[in-house]
């Protein structure tokens, strides 16, 4: 059974094409709800995954944030909710991991979905591609298979296309990335996850402001747009549904610090 991803499919195709600067967001939000990407919004991209770690600045900026916005804070990734901790300090208790199929409430309570069957094939094909390729990453997160090039750009297009294959063999939901392809159990996206956040306090009531720079957070920032917030593209240009942009993460962490709630 074949599997479709029509966000970032059709966000795929347009990266490279001509799209104009965005305006930075405002500065004064009325009861701002704001979901962060951590990789390339809070914390620069890394060659490894392991090589990103923990800031006192990030930290700070987080922990300010937390408590000038009674809570509504919340980090939205594909990394693990325990890589969420490491990386974050444990600031934060909402928290989304593995694109929504991990996500833990602002009360703790966590709500995990089952791996599918597919993930631990897909796991084994990743290993053995990546033993014959140095510079693979192959990152097992147990309800999907990550596999990074960053460090073997010449493996993309083989990396890829291994992805696709077993994304229709497995069913699975090919994801692709920064120089990274994810098959990842289906039901999730970072979008279902800012939805469920909305629903509950402290979140409730609020606009959502959703940070990303990847194809995955087009999902998050379609939905803070239809629950009455905007996207913010942390990067370069290019084809969005989000609304604003910031270049890059230390213009994130100013934008944080600077925020303000309006009545």
């Amino acid at each position: 059974m074949g599997t479709s991803h029509p966000i970032t499919d059709a966000a795929a195709k347009a990266v490279d094409s001509a799209a104009p600067n965005l305006p930075t967001p405002p500065s004064r939000i009325h009861k701002p709800a704001l979901f962060l990407d951590l990789d390339g919004v809070l914390a620069p991209l890394a060659e490894t995954p392991e090589a990103v770690v923990p800031h006192p600045r990030r930290s700070r900026v987080l922990r300010q944030a937390l408590a000038r916005f009674d809570g509504r804070v919340a980090i939205v990734s594909g990394r693990t909710i325990a890589e969420i901790d490491r990386i974050s300090d444990g600031v934060l208790d909402a928290a989304s991991g593995v694109h929504g199929l991990e996500r833990r409430r602002s009360d703790g309570s966590l709500h995990r979905l089952e791996p599918a069957e597919g993930v631990r094939a897909a796991v084994d094909a990743f290993e053995a591609f990546a033993r014959e390729r140095p510079g693979v990453i192959v990152e097992d997160k147990a309800v999907s298979a990550g596999l990074h090039f960053r460090q073997a750009r010449e493996a993309g297009d083989e990396a890829m296309a291994l992805a696709r294959r077993l994304a229709e063999r497995t069913g699975l939901v090919m994801q692709p990335g920064n120089l990274v392809v994810e098959l990842k159990t289906p039901g999730t996206d970072k979008g279902t996850a800012i939805t469920a956040f909305m629903d509950e306090p402290p979140f409730a009531g609020a606009v959502p402001v959703m940070l990303g720079d990847d194809l995955t957070d087009e999902y998050g920032f379609r939905a803070a747009d239809e629950l009455g917030g905007f996207g913010v593209l942390v990067g370069p240009a290019r084809a969005t549904a989000a609304r604003y942009g910031l270049p890059d993460v230390d213009a994130v962490l100013d934008w944080l610090e600077t925020l303000q709630e309006v009545a």
